[in-house]
């Protein structure tokens, strides 16, 4: 018997990850570079043998808990016998979905400005309007929360662990990428700091 929740977050995450393909595909097309595709930095490329793994058991884990019926890969009883989490876990995987759409938007925003690493001397644009007004980083902010409705759905212990994880490289991610910002873009970048948040909106900036 198909988990219809377990199979709406594993059909989001495939989904997820070829709009990154379509990504890489429109941006080569547009500036014949690669998109980010292999990070220039040493930092980052030390962060990209931890997000290698951590796409592929994003991707399959879900699907495992739908094929496993004992062990570690299968779904908690508790996850479908217990009501209100039964109930929950259909709210996350909802939950999911609307984070893909909600970064497809920021996909199309972003364009062929949009990188997978930090763009080390490239002119890209400093984008600051649309899904990027109150938040610096979007797309991370809505892959943590995918993430977090994954685990959610499919709460087994390497779920988790790979939740866990995920948190911290998209967190080590974002900073890098902020402090690449403020030394290309200046003050620019200075203020759009002030008035934005990391992954949660800011709506009242700090005193100046």
């Amino acid at each position: 018997m198909i988990d219809l929740p377990s199979a709406i977050v594993t059909a989001t995450i495939w989904a997820y990850w070829i709009g990154v393909g379509v990504m890489i595909f429109r941006v080569r097309r547009h500036t014949r570079k690669v998109a980010g595709l292999v990070p220039q930095q040493p930092l980052e490329r030390v962060m990209w043998l931890g997000f290698l793994p951590l796409v592929a058991a994003w991707a399959t884990l879900p699907y495992l808990a739908q094929t496993h019926a004992h062990g570690p890969l299968a779904l908690p009883a508790f996850a479908t016998q217990q009501p209100l989490y039964a109930w929950m876990r259909h709210v996350a995987a909802i939950v999911a979905v609307v984070c893909l759409l909600a970064t497809a938007r920021c996909w199309v925003r972003m364009g062929k400005d949009w990188r997978m690493a930090v763009a080390v001397g490239e002119d890209t644009n400093l984008i600051t309007d649309g899904p990027f007004r109150r938040i610096r980083h979007p797309i991370y902010a809505f892959s943590i929360l995918l993430m977090l409705a994954t685990a959610f759905v499919v709460p087994t212990v390497p779920m988790l662990i790979v939740a866990a994880v995920h948190v911290v490289l998209f967190n080590m991610k974002a900073r890098n990428e902020e402090r690449h910002l403020l030394a290309t873009s200046g003050d620019a970048y200075a203020q759009y700091v002030q008035r934005t948040g990391r992954f949660i909106p800011r709506f009242f900036a700090p005193p100046h």
